[in-house]
This record gives C-alpha cells, structure tokens and sequence, in this order.
C-alpha cells in the first residue's frame, strides 16, 4: 500500500479552524466512541470547551453515545453522560419512532452535529439515524452539520442490488446498494436532495482522502464504531456476510472474528468448505473449522463452519461470497438450514433475509436451486441506475 499523510477527518478540519462556524450556536452532537479527532480528543470535550459554542446534549444511536450495547438492543435515554454531564437522547429504542430526535429533544437548539464512523455498507444504521436526524432538524428548522470521515473499504468498489419498494427499513430505508462506496458526508447529500429532505445542510469535508484508499493507507487507527465491527477485516465481508443475520447460522457473534467466522451445529464443515469452493469465488479462501459463540446464536454449542480469509481485497466480492455462502449452507444444512423468522429491526411482517437483502427474489432463487448468477440476476442493471445519480453528489 502507498504510503500517505494521515488523513484529516471533518473534525480535525473544524477543530483547525477553531469551530468558528458553530461559534454562538447552542449544539446537540450525534456521536458515538468514534467520534475522536486525530489527537484521540472526543467531540463531546472538544465542543464542550470550544470558545462561543454551547454544547446542550448528546445523542446517541444504536449501541449507545459509549458504544457498549450489543446490537438490536435498545438503549434508554441515560439521563447524564457521565463523561460531560450532559443529557444524552436516545435514538435506538423500542420502536421505529424511537430512532427519531423527539421536538422536545430539539427545543432550544440552533444545530445538530453528526459525526460518526461508517463502514460502507447499507446495513449500518448510522447512516439511517443520520438522514432521520436531518428530517428532524428539518422540521424543526435547525442546521445540520456532518463531519465528514472516509469509507473505510475505499469509495470506488460498488456492488449489489437496490432496495425495492416495500422492503424499506432500519438496515435500508433507501434504495442504496450493498456496498455502496460513499461517505457519510456524500449520503447525506445524496438523501438531503434525492430523497427530498430539504435540511440547512453543511459538510465539513476530509483532507488528504482519496477514493481508492483502503482504511489503512489513511494513516488513523481504526476504532470499533460497533461491539462487532473490531476491524477492517470485519468492515471488508460485511457488505455480503451481514446477510448471514437473516439465518439461523451463527454469523460469529460471541467470538474474535465476527462475519469472519461462519457456522451452525449442525453444518459439516468439510463439505461446507467444498461447497464454498466449488463456487470458484475471487480474492477469498475459506478454512473448516469450528468455533463456539460464547452469546447470540448457539451460544455455548460447537459450530461447524468456515472461516473466510480474504487474499485479494480488490478482486474479493462480499455480496457474491454472501450469497454463495447461504447457497452452500442451505445445499449442506438441508432442512435444517432455516430462515429466521423473528421480528427483525422492528419489522415483523417480512423475513430478516428480505430486508437484508431489499427484495424477497433472492430468498426465493435461493431457496428454488438456482445458481449464484441466477440469484444475482438484475443487479447490473440496479447498479447502473445508481450509479448515474450517485455522481453528482461525491466530494471526492
């Protein structure tokens, strides 16, 4: 990899100059364990001593403004931070309705401020809270202000299919693709104008980031924005293997290597591995192996599965592996292969797969046999519509 100096983030671009645009402003910051400028100083700290800024409040999306819950967990209003001893609002409840700033969290605020490290993945409810963050201050007439941060899986590879109609919900409220190549600063363009949100937006763009930059060529450390995102590694299967969640196989959580490791009891993992590899998939090698998840799925049974490595990150295709992987667990599991069938992101009308996927078609072409081109049929053309409109909304 190139070498580069380190990337500044939209924080350190706003913290070197002196946080002027939000000097005589009364913030609310939307932030999370990743919200550190490069010096490792909190949003929080820094809003909170910057000169002419009033810090009110402090938000906090799914796994909380410390970042401790596990996923689908809701988190209640905590009362105070104890960090800054500001009140903190919850934006990950019970309910939909619960993801949303309330009128009464808003009043007295001039601004909200985002700032969150994504993954690149449509799944990643960060960018969800953010766009129904902008509806909110749109109604209540506030600004809305994103501190950019690169696309950790870099901002060029693009892969998937779109969100269809009627599939919308808190893992794609908008017709995005799997992998998307965007940053956060881009989507919130991108939602304010396409999907007519119409916010007093501004975002404070990156310095020194290019498109094509992997995570590690920024110079930065990578800090976990989730309890099962520890790595890039991780960031790098998500776009294909979240859609392990839409299953009963245990997608790694309670071990090291989540979305990493794959497996359910009662998989054989040799002919698992076999399975996988017949797919002759690019840039990915799979291992057998077993694991035993110590929560979640099968918590404390041995898991028969596959570890997937990574060999070639610009010839890998995660969704492709994605897919190939149910198709092999369903060729091997049999019967007991299922789909899960619990309420998933507070939806509890559609299987989990179809809302991970955007589209019941490829629940249905895996479940009819059909091969892994035929699963993926149609996906070019959804791309390509993408596409076109993505461009007039990338900064970089």
């Amino acid at each position: 990899m190139t070498n580069h100096l380190p990337v500044r983030f939209g924080i350190d671009v706003l913290r070197a100059q002196g946080f002027q645009s939000l000097r005589g402003l009364r913030v609310g910051a939307i932030c999370n364990t990743t919200s550190i400028d490069a010096r490792f100083e909190h949003l929080a700290d820094l809003l909170q001593g910057a000169a002419g800024v009033t810090l009110v409040s402090l938000f906090g999306p799914e796994h909380g403004v410390r970042g401790e819950a596990q996923d689908m967990i809701g988190v209640d209003d905590d009362g105070r931070d104890p960090a800054t001893g500001l009140p903190v609002h919850s934006l990950y409840g019970a309910s939909f309705e619960s993801l949303s700033p309330t009128p009464a969290s808003l009043r007295g605020l001039d601004a909200l401020v985002f700032d969150i490290q994504d993954v690149g993945s449509r799944y990643y409810t960060y960018i969800y809270t953010m766009a129904l963050c902008m509806k909110a201050a749109a109604r209540a007439r506030i600004a809305f202000v994103v501190l950019d941060r690169p696309n950790p899986i870099n901002g060029v590879q693009i892969e998937g299919n779109l969100v269809h109609p009627g599939f919308e919900s808190f893992v794609g409220l908008f017709p995005l693709p799997n992998r998307h190549a965007m940053t956060a600063g881009e989507l919130a363009r991108y939602f304010n104008d396409v999907h007519g949100i119409g916010c007093d937006l501004t975002v404070v763009p990156c310095e020194g980031w290019q498109r094509a930059m992997w995570w590690e060529e920024t110079g930065r450390a990578f800090v976990p924005p989730s309890p099962n995102m520890p790595t890039v590694d991780t960031a790098c299967v998500y776009p294909g293997l979240c859609l392990v969640e839409g299953t009963n196989l245990s997608e790694g959580r309670g071990t090291t290597r989540p979305f990493e490791l794959i497996g359910a009891p009662f998989l054989d993992s040799k002919r698992f591995v076999e399975a996988l590899r017949a797919e002759h998939l690019e840039g990915v090698a799979f291992r057998a192996t077993s694991f035993l998840p110590t929560f979640q799925k099968h918590a404390g049974q041995s898991c028969g599965g596959a570890m997937i490595h990574v060999m070639d990150r610009a010839s890998f295709q995660p969704l492709r592996t994605g897919i190939a992987l149910l198709r092999a667990a369903k060729a091997v599991g049999g019967e007991r292969f299922q789909w899960r069938t619990e309420k998933y992101e507070f939806i509890d009308d559609k299987p989990a797969i179809d809302l991970l996927c955007g589209t019941d078609s490829i629940r249905k072409a895996l479940d009819a046999g059909q091969s892994l081109d035929e699963c993926m049929r149609g996906f070019e053309e959804e791309l390509n519509s993408f596409k076109e409109v993505r461009k007039r909304y990338l900064i970089y």
